[in-house]
């Protein structure tokens, strides 16, 4: 059986910059990445991101604007990552190291795809042009992308765990 785990991710920018983390431990340990994770029970999905978001970065989110949706698909995994992500150019605080991640600004035409998420290089030209997108990424291992669908969307989903 196929299971849904609901989880966040928050892209945090700044005038021709964008915020990443190294991962420290877990999945995706080693990776820079967004910001993100599990949303609680109780929660909303957007009360979860600013959690997830303060939690590894000490930022304190003011608003956040949801503008995309991608489910990933790990072969041999009976679990699929539902990742609904945001943006935020309206924080407070400043980037604070924490167990989880290690944060770090960089400019837009230095960004290291090359230890990301291989999807990642696919939809960040969408969230640099504030373009609202849904897609789906299937993985083999955490390297090779077998198949994969994006597409720009004039509204997302409402959201609700599918």
């Amino acid at each position: 059986m196929v299971t849904t785990k609901l989880l966040t991710l928050v892209m945090v920018v700044r005038p021709r910059q964008i915020l990443l983390g190294m991962k420290k431990r877990g999945f995706g340990v080693g990776r820079w990445n967004g910001f993100g994770g599990k949303v609680q029970p109780g929660e909303t999905i957007e009360q979860g991101a600013k959690r997830e978001l303060w939690e590894e970065s000490s930022l304190t989110a003011q608003s956040l604007e949801k503008i995309g949706r991608i489910k990933f698909e790990f072969v041999g995994e009976t679990e699929i990552m539902d990742v609904h992500i945001f943006r935020t150019d309206s924080y407070q605080g400043e980037p604070a190291e924490s167990e989880e991640m290690r944060p770090q600004w960089f400019d837009m035409d230095k960004i290291p795809f090359d230890t990301m998420w291989p999807d990642d290089i696919i939809w960040f030209p969408l969230l640099f042009q504030k373009k609202l997108f849904e897609g789906y990424f299937k993985f083999e291992g955490h390297t090779t992308i077998l198949d994969y669908t994006l597409q720009e969307v004039q509204e997302l989903a409402a959201d609700q765990a599918s």
